[in-house]
């Protein structure tokens, strides 16, 4: 990238309007490499997620191919799986091939952009675009959106109302497109700074852009690689590298992080990556949210969790939870002295007494223990439900699942507020695979109709929030209205964002919960 290029051309585009003007402190200035962070190792698709039949790694570089006969029906995508970044700048080389007789080959880099079908891997958002052809190289395109939004050589600016307006030129279309290398290696950088959006290929600004449509203008997103549908390519990408920069005040977003674990058990239970997923699709439309899943287990790549409100983790317990493997529990525990909020859903709630249960019953207020908590399916009826902004929305309601309960709080319940309690029928003292009692001071309890929590919260010493959720063993229970919304505004307070007076508001049809499922066999007994 040829830095004194970059600096002249932000000077005049300044000078051009008062508009910009006013937004110089987004601009970039000539530096070093300082604070870039490889996001490509170089050997595999380690923090990349997309159709493996498609993208792989060849000869170090991330490599999108397609062939005659191995066409996607629609534009697929590489995302990447370390965070949803909001300002930044990215740096990376690409190349393109044009494997049929049309010269045809056309990619882009994606950015501040969402997964809209996450089982294809079919993003929509911004695009940095790339061709083999005349035309699309270095134009910002909005996929599943608004379509071209400004042409190679424009300076545009986007009104409120959606119109569009050229109000200058970053150099002439036909000049930089003839320093592309077709077939060859090219550098791209694309630089995202508030509204501001910049791209550049071989040193040359190929757009300057100004985004004030406020409903339609992201703010943050994933980034992605696309495979186009049509004749056969190949595009392939190395050097990828992104610094990110603080967001301007009140652009910024609370970025969540879910932390699936591996599948289990039989089909319909356990199914963590489906579960997270769709509070991801919830979350979609949520006003200062970010969700970011993070499948199978703990993220290859921790910095995922740079910038993190909160994060919620959907798996097994005891040593198939991803926090108590390895050093995760030191991990976890710096960014909870930062005030990160954390919460666990249904299994996760279980450490072991040996590892975990100190840090758990200080992040979240409580955890299940073995020999002293119980995990038996049963109808939970909530009759009444606490003053909270957690239960905003929420009405009484009843559903079978496997709700633990006698869970080892911290003593005498301290800063403990409970969210769900209902009394455990007397079924609950057995199940066909064993006897669920865990302890003699359990079954006197269930006797006695004692009130049970099976979901609380807590705010913590270190501001932080925590909460702890038992239910969720079946998946089929999150297309139920209170059941969901209950989790989705723990979530959303646990990363303290206001709540709303109704909670948080979705609809999950019976085509979403099919979505995401793992692949199983015969269902296994827990």
């Amino acid at each position: 990238m040829n830095k004194l290029f970059r600096f002249l051309t932000a000077l005049t585009f300044l000078a051009s309007t008062s508009l910009f003007a006013e937004i110089s402190e987004t601009l970039p200035t000539p530096d070093d490499d300082a604070g870039f962070v490889s996001i490509f190792n170089g050997k595999d698709l380690t923090g990349w997620e997309g159709l493996p039949e498609f993208w792989s790694v060849k000869d170090g570089t991330i490599t999108g191919q397609t062939t005659e006969g191995h066409i996607p029906k629609e534009n697929t995508f590489l995302v990447w799986k370390g965070g949803q970044p909001g300002d930044f700048e990215i740096h990376c080389q690409f190349k393109l091939v044009a494997n049929n007789d049309q010269g045809f080959a056309n990619s882009g880099i994606q950015y501040r952009s969402k997964v809209l079908k996450p089982e294809y891997f079919v993003v929509g958002g911004y695009q940095a675009d790339m061709e083999n052809g005349p035309t699309y190289s270095g134009i910002l395109y909005e996929e599943k959106g608004r379509g071209i939004l400004a042409k190679r050589g424009e300076r545009v600016v986007i009104q409120p109302d959606g119109k569009k307006e050229v109000v200058g030129s970053t150099g002439d279309s036909d000049a930089i497109e003839k320093a592309i290398r077709k077939g060859d290696w090219n550098d791209y950088v694309v630089i995202a700074r508030g509204n501001h959006l910049m791209h550049f290929i071989n040193g040359n600004q190929t757009i300057d852009v100004i985004d004030d449509q406020g409903d339609k203008a992201a703010k943050s997103g994933v980034i992605a690689l696309q495979i186009h549908r049509g004749q056969p390519m190949l595009v392939q990408f190395k050097n990828f590298k992104i610094k990110q920069f603080e967001s301007p005040a009140g652009a910024s977003t609370k970025k969540i992080v879910f932390i699936a674990g591996k599948p289990s058990h039989g089909p319909g239970a356990h199914e963590h990556r489906a579960g997270c997923l769709l509070f991801q699709k919830c979350l979609a439309g949520f006003p200062g949210v970010t969700a970011v899943v993070v499948s199978n287990g703990w993220p290859t790549d921790e910095h995922v969790f740079d910038g993190a409100a909160s994060v919620i983790v959907y798996s097994d317990g005891k040593e198939a939870q991803p926090v108590l493997q390895d050093d995760h529990l030191s991990t976890i525990g710096a960014l909870m002295k930062k005030g990160v909020g954390f919460g666990c859903i249904h299994y996760a709630v279980e450490p072991t007494r040996e590892k975990g249960e100190k840090e758990f019953l200080d992040w979240m207020g409580g955890a299940f223990e073995v020999f002293w908590s119980v995990n038996p399916f049963w109808d939970a009826d909530f009759k009444t439900l606490p003053t909270h902004p957690i239960t905003r929305g929420v009405q009484p309601f009843k559903i079978n699942d496997e709700w633990y309960f006698n869970m080892r709080f911290r003593p005498n319940m301290e800063g403990v507020t409970p969210i769900l309690t209902a009394v455990p029928t007397p079924d609950t003292m057995s199940r066909p695979d064993g006897d669920h009692s865990g302890n003699p001071e359990v079954r006197e309890m269930v006797k006695k109709k004692q009130p049970q929590h099976t979901m609380w919260c807590v705010e913590r010493a270190d501001g932080g929030r925590g909460f702890g959720f038992t239910g969720g063993h079946k998946h089929t229970n999150w297309g139920d209205d209170n059941f969901r919304k209950i989790v989705l505004n723990a979530i959303i307070w646990s990363a303290k964002i206001d709540v709303p007076e109704n909670g948080v508001e979705s609809k999950v049809s019976e085509d979403d919960l099919k979505q995401n499922l793992d692949p199983k066999g015969k269902q296994k007994k827990k």
